[in-house]
């Protein structure tokens, strides 16, 4: 994950009211990054050109910055639990897509070279050998749905859930947020932050927004925006590599296993 050495990342000051949109890397953050800002206020809508003064991130703003930003303050974050985040809307992606999406992220932002051996990837990426700031995917996501599950300040978000149906996901996000989000204002949020928008938005202003402007212009940030890509891309035993490592935890957030015995 690139960093900003002046941000403060996990030694942000947090504020009472303060939303953290918490996700582990490369699980929709910047999606929902948008899908928020633009439900809260989408005049102007949110681009990549705005969307660090909208919903900034705590990687790439320094603190001064970060405290300039209007209350209540809505921020990206990547960090396991932080028991001084208040509230919380939580997005997790299933890890094997995961997996797929941050091999991609890497190459293009060069800490992997071009056709780089999936193997050897999904290895290091069970054994968290790249972002050990976060801790690997299982730890990431027990830490936060051990702590906060039961509670109303704490929003679970799937992935998959946002695919299917975001309507009804952004509803949610509406009522946590507690505003009287009306049907068109819902549908509009999400059509301003389709990846097709996006996807447009990233051609113009790529050299614009800081997390993108360094990286390889030639391969896209966002790129497939779907769910259940690992079925294609990954072979059997790399599935079941990923699978042995947080198969119980993949279950208890109701994604299904290819062929493994968890247990076994």
């Amino acid at each position: 994950m690139l960093l900003n050495t002046e941000a403060p990342g996990r030694k942000l000051g947090a504020f009472p009211d303060d939303v953290f949109l918490v996700s582990y890397p490369k699980s929709g953050n910047t999606w929902l990054r948008f899908l928020v800002g633009n439900l809260v206020n989408s005049h102007p809508p949110v681009t990549f050109a705005n969307i660090e003064s909208r919903v900034p991130s705590i990687y790439l703003n320094p603190e001064s910055r970060l405290r300039r930003i209007q209350r209540p303050r809505i921020l990206k974050s990547h960090e396991c639990f932080a028991p001084q985040y208040k509230r919380v809307i939580y997005l997790v992606r299933d890890p094997r897509d995961v997996c797929i999406s941050y091999y991609h992220y890497l190459i293009k932002y060069r800490e992997l070279p071009e056709k780089y051996p999936m193997e050897d990837f999904v290895a290091r990426f069970v054994q968290d050998d790249f972002e050990g700031q976060f801790g690997p995917w299982g730890d990431h996501v027990v830490s936060w749905l051990s702590m906060r599950k039961s509670r109303d300040a704490f929003l679970l978000l799937l992935y998959k859930d946002l695919l299917h149906d975001p309507s009804r996901a952004v509803a949610q996000v509406a009522q946590f947020l507690g505003m009287d989000a009306s049907p068109q204002e819902l549908t509009k949020a999400i059509d301003l932050s389709s990846a097709g928008r996006m996807r447009d938005l990233e051609k113009l202003q790529s050299r614009q927004w800081i997390s993108t402007k360094k990286s390889r212009q030639d391969l896209p940030f966002v790129r497939a925006a779907v769910s259940d890509q690992w079925k294609s891309a990954l072979s059997h035993p790399l599935v079941r590599e990923i699978e042995a490592a947080w198969g119980p935890t993949m279950q208890t957030l109701g994604y299904e296993l290819s062929s493994i015995d968890i247990d076994g």
